[in-house]
């Protein structure tokens, strides 16, 4: 049996959430210091980030689905606040 640290499952969950951590982190950073504040960074982003997984193989469907998903689940997250 493996070790809980030794998991491959946990590493692997461990590893995708370290990503999605970082861009994150780095899309918060740039947004302080974007020279372009008429020019929102985030739906920039997401925009583009969408482009990437349609170009990795992700279809249109699941790419709405998740993103429509994942936002009717942010008021549970977020506890009312905007």
């Amino acid at each position: 049996m493996n070790e809980p640290d030794d998991d491959p499952d946990d590493l692997w969950q461990d590893r995708w959430m370290n990503a999605v951590y970082q861009v994150a982190s780095l899309l918060s950073e740039l947004e302080k210091v974007n020279p372009w504040p008429e020019r929102q960074l985030l739906p920039q982003a997401l925009e583009y980030l969408m482009t990437e997984l349609w170009d990795r193989g992700f279809s249109q469907a699941e790419i709405r689905e998740a993103f429509n998903d994942a936002v009717a689940r942010m008021p549970r997250y977020a506890a009312g606040e905007r």
